[in-house]
Formats: structure tokens, sequence, C-alpha cells
């Protein structure tokens, strides 16, 4: 009798020829060859995490042009990152080979720095023609002997005029002869145009000949009185070798206390007129430099 439900332990030819390797493959000594390649498989670990990563809320479910699949937005960006990082390492050994190229980036950047420096002073031109590269220079048409006498005054000006180079204060004198032939005018109309000019340390003396609303100032802290109103922090008298002038120190400009005796620089101080002398303030926009104190105590 027979039965329909045989189970046969019997595979075709072709599940025989995938299960078992080639007969017949022998190496030089007549042994059958064996595949040693090892296979990689991922550990438990590593299957776990993959199914984690990819079921993540965050993941994308879907591979696309701009994200990848089964990736989180975090470990998109690490691993972006490790290939702009790598490509960014290969372009600089690339071009960092190439020979002179440092050379040819600093000639660049001191181009472009020399360029930019000129379009500055030719737009600072329109304000201060003193500035401006494209005004001709007044020097080149004095005789040997005036020129060499405008170069004496301006060496002899230069310790005087802080914050003017040499060639700044020749330029201005020979502008100034040019124009009256008079060596002495040409001196005194320099020294009170360069030592008033803006940006530059006033004389107190000279605080009256100024027309700008905010100076700054070099003198020793000469007196200290008793404010006589609550908005006033500190009142005194400041002072150099050209003369004395009263300060007054506002509470709300948050400034640091001064003594008397100290030597200090006041930038940005405010003009104004007490009892029909010229006199200073020190408010919000202004700062105190002490000379005599180190910049941690102050």
């Amino acid at each position: 009798m027979s039965s329909k439900n045989v189970i046969s332990n019997e595979v075709s030819v072709d599940e025989q020829a995938y299960q078992q390797p080639a007969a017949g493959a022998v190496d030089a000594e007549g042994f059958a060859e064996v595949d040693d390649t090892p296979e990689f498989r991922p550990s438990v670990e590593q299957e776990i995490q993959a199914k984690v990563d990819a079921n993540h809320p965050d993941a994308r479910l879907e591979a696309g042009p701009d994200h990848m699949f089964g990736k989180t937005l975090v470990q998109e960006e690490r691993i972006q990152g490790r290939e702009a990082e790598v490509e960014r390492i290969s372009s600089k050994a690339t071009f960092g080979m190439q020979k002179g190229r440092e050379a040819r980036t600093r000639e660049l950047v001191v181009e472009q720095g020399r360029e930019r420096r000129k379009e500055f002073f030719e737009r600072a031109g329109s304000v201060d023609p003193r500035v401006d590269p494209r005004r001709p220079d007044a020097r080149e048409t004095l005789s040997e002997e005036t020129l060499g006498a405008v170069n004496t005054e301006a060496m002899r000006l230069d310790d005087r005029l802080n914050g003017w180079s040499r060639a700044a204060i020749a330029r201005e004198l020979g502008e100034r002869i040019s124009q009256s032939s008079d060596l002495m005018s040409a001196v005194l109309g320099t020294v009170d145009t360069l030592e008033t000019a803006e940006g530059q340390v006033v004389p107190i003396g000279r605080l009256e000949d100024v027309d700008r609303g905010e100076v700054c100032v070099t003198g020793q802290v000469e007196e200290l009185w008793v404010p006589s109103h609550p908005s006033i922090a500190q009142v005194g008298l400041i002072g150099d070798e050209t003369g004395r002038t009263r300060l007054t120190i506002w509470e709300r400009s948050d400034a640091p206390l001064i003594k008397k005796g100290e030597i200090i620089s006041v930038y940005g101080a405010a003009r104004n007129w007490y009892q029909g002398r010229i006199s200073l303030a020190v408010t919000g926009w202004s700062q105190i430099r002490f000379h005599d104190r180190d910049p941690w105590w102050v």
C-alpha cells in the first residue's frame, strides 16, 4: 500500500550544487581547495542597534536626495560633518603643496589692504581735504631752501603735535607756505589746525578755540569739591601747562572716582560753559584713563 504523505530527504541537483562546494578543485599538492574567505556578519548588538535606529520616531522612513534612510537628523549631521572634515583636510593637503601659494596669498592681501585704505582716504577727503591722497603735494613747488626750512620745522613740531607724523606736519606746512609765503605764519597756522583737530588731545588752554561738542584732554586733578547736587558724582579742577578748567563728573556716567593729584585723560568730554568760562563734563559717552594706576586697579 502506498502513501501520499511521503517525506523525502533527497534534494535536487541545483540545491546540491548550492549547498556543496564544487568538486574536483584541487591545489598544486592535490588537496581539495577550501574557500576560507571570512564572512563578515553584524554582531547581535549591532543588529539590535540597527533595528532601534531604524524604528526611531525621528528616523527617516525612506531615502531621499537630502536625507538618509534609517538615520536620525543627529546621525545625518555627524556623518555629513565627518565627510566635510575629510574633504577639507584633503583639499588643504592638495592646495597647500602648491608652490608659492602662500606668498601669492600674502601679496594679494597686502594689495587689497592698500586699495581699501586708498578708497577710505578718498572718501574721507570729501570731509577733510588734508587726508585726500589725490590732493597734490604743495612741497613739490617749493624751492630747495624753503623745503629744507619746512623739514626743519616739521622735526621741531614732531614732539609737540602728538598723533601726527612728521610727513603730515611737513605737508601741512608746505600747503600754508605755498599760500602765504611766510614761514612763521605757516608754523602758527599748522600748530593751530593740527593741535585742535578732531581726535587729538587738546591743550586745556585751547579749549575755547575748538568748535566741537566733545574733546579729549589730559591733565592733573588739582582740586576736588563737595558736589552741590545729588546728580553730580564729583566736581573739581583739572589743569595742564596751558591752563585749567572745571571738570564735572555726572552720577549717571558711572565713571570711576578720581583723586586729587592724579594725572588723567578724559576722552569724549562734553564742552559747556559755566559762569562765562569753558568747562568739561564726563557723561555716559566719556571715558577716563588713569596714567598712575594699574589697569586691574581701575
